[in-house]
């Protein structure tokens, strides 16, 4: 959902127009599935990680066009609010040791962020969710000024019909009593808290549905062994508190609806799939929309005289419907082609840990799409949602169903089964032998010492609140500690507590 929307009210018309158009571009994509109207000459991936601006006080800074002036450089965008940016990584191919070249451009373009910021006068965080986030930080005028972000926010409001209400229940600190969080927000502004990494891998029509499913497979041990979101509003709360806080900041259902049934906008599915047109037909026929722009495109019309359609408003449609695996139609150089997009990971703490995230997923998935029995066949599809929970809620601490071993925690199965299959996929890919080493070796250590990102924030604030520190002072304290740690570049199961 990048591009801009006209900025005004819209009219029982229009979203009769663009429920016919989103209907008609289905019918096109359909037309193009059976067609074999794709081309898959290699695999290729890229990401996009979302990044917090924090002043020297480690507030939130509400900057992002100055620091986006700063820059001058169209691979960083805005996002939802002030405090953030968004960067997107030019796509590479999976195999060989581009993924080494793709940490060094990730690196050089990092280390521009921070440059640039610095010139303005604020620091660049790449964290799940920025600790010293306050109530006031979710204030509709925080909005980024685009006629988009205003438009969304008016229209999930208005099908609310209420203030959106954070509500969680926390994992206790070591040693202390669990913590909860009841907070209504002004805006949908707590989602611009989610700042994750993206990834996305190409894939030919007749291979997304096994990627997928495997993706889905993956989200509950990707989230425990990748967490880096403990803290919102001065509170602990999950692991990675970014997968229920994101649901709740963007639900359109007041609570009558969720009890008929009704699914919410961030959403992981609730079946396992034989095509990507389940995905895109599930979102026409459950999912409303909220931005109901149209374009002149007859996109049959387009398909059936040789070019490629652009299918626009089945696009942003899909855009604001924020599943976990998402799936994309893009046109890249005239040519259509078909993305697995995965969103459960959090931005950061650095550069190789997502690296190592990324190649973790991706040799994961690629081995479980082969598999002459896969485990989406072995097991149920809400067994594969009640792992995402778990392993969001207790990272570490989880217990992961998994076919064949039953409830295992989540850096064993990694171990034991996932961390092999990695291995294998990349290998598949052709991703060179020191590229599987050097990242899933970071996955390793990560398991072995049980430390991630959340586990060295919540770590850090106990030892700070046990030294005379409050809460606001500690985390205030663990996130200048985190900024410097991350900008060393060393992976986060290495980082002292101090």
């Amino acid at each position: 959902m990048g591009r801009d929307v006209a900025p005004n009210a819209y009219t029982p018309r229009d979203r009769g127009r663009y429920r016919r158009k989103v209907q008609r571009c289905l019918d096109t994509l359909a037309r193009m599935l059976s067609d074999g109207s794709f081309t898959f000459p290699r695999k290729h991936i890229g990401l996009e990680v979302e990044l917090n601006l924090v002043g020297e006080d480690m507030r939130p800074s509400m900057s992002n066009t100055a620091v986006l002036n700063a820059l001058d450089d169209d691979s960083f965008t805005t996002e939802l609010s002030q405090h953030n940016i968004e960067l997107n990584v030019p796509p590479c191919p999976l195999d060989g040791t581009s993924a080494l070249r793709l940490e060094s451009v990730l690196d050089d373009y990092l280390d521009k962020a921070h440059r640039k910021a610095g010139d303005v006068g604020v620091f660049v965080a790449m964290i799940g969710v920025l600790p010293t986030l306050k109530p006031e930080h979710f204030d509709q005028k925080w909005l980024t000024n685009s006629a988009r972000y205003s438009l969304l926010n008016d229209e999930i409001l208005a099908s609310r019909g209420e203030q959106p209400l954070l509500s969680l229940e926390g994992v206790g600190l070591p040693d202390r009593a669990p913590e909860r969080l009841r907070s209504f927000a002004q805006s949908i502004l707590p989602e611009a808290a989610c700042t994750s990494v993206q990834l996305h891998l190409q894939v030919a029509p007749e291979e997304f549905a096994a990627h997928w499913n495997a993706a889905q497979c993956l989200a509950g041990v990707q989230v425990a062994l990748g967490a880096n979101s403990p803290f919102l509003l001065s509170k602990a709360l999950w692991h990675e508190t970014r997968i229920p806080l994101f649901l709740q900041a963007t639900d359109t259902r007041p609570e009558e609806l969720k009890n008929q049934g009704v699914r919410p906008r961030v959403w992981f599915g609730e079946r396992w799939i034989t095509s990507i047109f389940d995905l895109f037909e599930e979102n026409v026929r459950y999912f409303p929309g909220l931005l109901p722009e149209t374009d002149d495109e007859d996109p049959m019309e387009t398909l059936e005289s040789g070019e490629v359609p652009q299918l626009t408003e089945l696009r942003l449609h899909n855009g604001t419907v924020w599943r976990w695996n998402r799936p994309v139609y893009d046109v890249v150089d005239g040519k259509p082609h078909l993305r697995v997009e995965n969103r459960v990971l959090p931005a950061g703490p650095t550069v190789v840990d997502m690296m190592a995230n990324a190649a973790f997923f991706y040799g994961a998935q690629r081995a479980l799409a082969e598999q002459e029995r896969p485990v989406w066949t072995q097991m149920s599809f809400q067994a594969a949602e009640e792992n995402l929970y778990a392993g969001a809620r207790n990272g570490f601490d989880a217990h992961l169903y998994w076919p064949g071993i039953g409830w295992v925690p989540p850096d064993e199965l990694a171990l034991r089964v996932l961390l092999p299959l990695a291995r294998e996929g990349l290998r598949s890919s052709g991703v060179a032998a020191e590229v599987a080493d050097r990242y899933l070796g970071v996955i390793e250590q990560r398991c072995l010492r049980q430390r991630t990102g959340s586990v060295w924030q919540r770590d850090t604030v106990v030892r700070a609140e046990d030294r005379g520190l409050d809460r606001e002072a500690a985390l205030t304290f663990m996130l200048s500690r985190y900024l410097e740690l991350s900008r060393s570049g060393e992976p986060v199961h290495t980082w002292p507590v101090d």
